[in-house]
């Protein structure tokens, strides 16, 4: 099987992982949107910076967005950088479901360390990293 296909193997398992946990915590949302969701900074995010990462066209990422704001994790706020636009940030509500879903993370990622050992998983991880500095242009 090839490299790409493995990689994908895997996200996968941790998208069903994390998605599952966070609907027994109550959180509605889709593979889709949690993909989108994760792209969100800090500060806020541009529908249109979220669309190109997603790799989605903008009306797919605004409807997205739009289920988000129904599930009260999302809201769009004035760009304090350009009045004209505006940023999708997280709600205190929608924090609490990226922290849920960081913690779900951390805790599949340990059971893969666990189960590759700490030298192989250390390699993974390296060499995962330096295949994003080839791959990712939105590092």
């Amino acid at each position: 099987m090839d490299l790409a296909t493995l990689m994908f193997i895997v996200y996968r398992a941790m998208d069903d992982e994390v998605i599952r946990a966070m609907r027994e915590s109550g959180y509605r949302v889709t593979v889709a949107q949690a993909r989108l969701a994760q792209r969100i900074a800090s500060g806020g995010s541009r529908l249109t910076d979220l669309a190109e990462q997603a790799q989605v066209t903008k009306q797919t990422a605004s409807l997205l967005v739009a289920a988000l704001e129904q599930e009260g994790l999302v809201e769009r706020v004035p760009d304090p950088a350009d009045g004209r636009a505006r940023l999708i940030r997280f709600t205190p509500k929608g924090q609490a479901a990226a922290d849920r879903a960081r913690e779900v993370v951390l805790r599949v990622e340990q059971n893969w360390n666990e189960h590759l050992g700490p030298e192989l998983a250390t390699a993974l991880r390296e060499a995962l990293t330096k295949l994003r500095a080839l791959t990712d242009p939105y590092q």
